[in-house]
């Protein structure tokens, strides 16, 4: 039976044999790759969701990180071009402790001049467990001030700058407090203080992570942590102690909102 049809005239149009075969690729972590359009070149950092749809996040070799939209053939893969295609695991974006997207395979980008000051070494250890994917991902420091009494003299030496901004979180700044009148003394355009009104950083992580009811009242007079220890029947010193809270925050949702609150907004500040 002939074509009733008739033949295709496409079917030997010598321009549609030549054009080049787009595969598709799935994206690994690591993996070199170039925009076909830009000339842009660099290794797969992770994957973002934009408002235009899903992009691919890519690292030059001097350490810039752009973001491109997920377009048919819109790569090139060993010089041949390609679709980039999310794998099936990445759908649903794996979580770093601060609830934000964790980078898989992103190396440490290198210290920015901006700095976040926390008062104490339990402070920065807290932050870190949450936030420290986070701040490695953005280049942020965060050190230790041992206490807020020379925060006056550490932020004038400390020379903050629009290219150097510096973020403090305070513990118990409260109306009325030695650290609200510190605080006042120090904030401006590059300098932002924020706090907590805890006593003390122990209280910023959820009772209910430690598996007790409330943190308990420690009379006056009585050095709070040692009141804590005391109050709690716990079999360790002060180290100790902060070692078996800690073990138990395991993400954001694990602290007051007072405290993590405050550091994503620190955290937003030094890296705007």
């Amino acid at each position: 039976m002939g074509d009733r049809y008739g033949r295709d005239v496409l079917d030997d149009n010598p321009h549609r044999r030549s054009l080049p075969q787009i595969r598709t690729v799935v994206i690994e972590p690591g993996m070199v790759v170039e925009c076909a359009e830009t000339g842009y070149c660099g290794a797969v950092i992770g994957v973002e969701k934009t408002a235009q749809g899903r992009a691919v996040m890519l690292e030059d070799r001097d350490g810039r990180r752009r973001l491109f939209p997920l377009r048919i053939g819109a790569f090139l893969v060993e010089g041949q071009p390609a679709t980039l295609q999310i794998p099936v695991s990445a759908a649903a974006p794996k979580r770093s402790a601060s609830g934000s997207r964790f980078v898989e395979g992103a190396r440490a980008r290198v210290a920015r001049g901006s700095r976040i000051w926390v008062e104490g070494i339990h402070d920065a250890e807290l932050v870190e467990r949450v936030w420290g994917h986070d701040l490695r991902v953005e280049g942020v420091v965060v050190e230790p001030l041992h206490g807020a009494d020379q925060l006056a003299d550490a932020v004038a030496q400390f020379d903050a700058g629009p290219d150097r901004k510096l973020g403090v979180l305070l513990d118990h700044l409260v109306p009325g407090s030695k650290e609200s009148r510190i605080a006042a003394t120090v904030a401006g355009p590059h300098v932002e203080v924020v706090g907590h009104p805890f006593v003390d950083i122990w209280q910023a992580v959820r009772p209910a992570a430690l598996g007790i009811r409330a943190w308990p009242q420690v009379p006056l007079g009585t050095p709070w942590k040692a009141g804590v220890i005391a109050a709690l029947g716990w079999p360790f010193d002060e180290r100790e102690a902060w070692n078996h809270i800690l073990s138990r925050v395991r993400g954001y949702g694990d602290l007051e909102p007072a405290l993590s609150g405050r550091v994503e907004q620190l955290i937003d500040f030094v890296t705007a």
